[in-house]
């Protein structure tokens, strides 16, 4: 009985301890691609850190493409807008917003397995530094 009471206590104290980052939420996603045959299509949405630290969405996953990563846009040297992977992954402050949006950071997907059609519901799990893993049911929108 002690061995239970002490077992108990202690569990209580590193549960008060540990630090929680639950607050991180996933609002408005979609996904788009080029047209239904396409092979690839992107997945935008807002990141919501209502927490008091910043975290780090540092890979995405999917069964709907061969590869899946995060990426964003840059202007080249000559002025041309290229995407290109981002390494270290996409940072979001504490307490803000960070929106994945067309022409900007966004989850890529390459070598899509089925073609998308409006409606659909794409599976995508993001994977933050503190949050953890957020799987994410994210409908096709062809319109937006």
């Amino acid at each position: 009985m002690k061995r239970t009471i002490a077992f108990s206590a202690v569990l209580l104290s590193l549960t008060l301890s540990a630090p929680v980052f639950a607050d991180v939420a996933i609002q408005n996603p979609y996904v788009r691609t080029s047209s239904p045959a396409a092979s690839s299509g992107a997945a935008f949405m807002e990141i919501v850190n209502d927490t008091d630290q910043a975290d780090v969405l540092i890979s995405a996953a999917s069964d709907v493409a061969a590869m899946v990563e995060l990426h964003t846009h840059i202007q080249t040297s000559d002025g041309v807008m290229q995407m290109r992977a981002v390494e270290g992954g996409i940072a979001v402050a504490a307490g803000e917003t960070h929106l994945l949006k067309r022409g900007g950071d966004h989850v890529m997907f390459m070598g899509l397995n089925r073609s998308l059609a409006q409606g659909d519901m794409v599976k995508v799990t993001l994977t933050f530094e503190k949050a953890g893993d957020i799987v994410v049911e994210i409908p096709v929108d062809l319109e937006r």
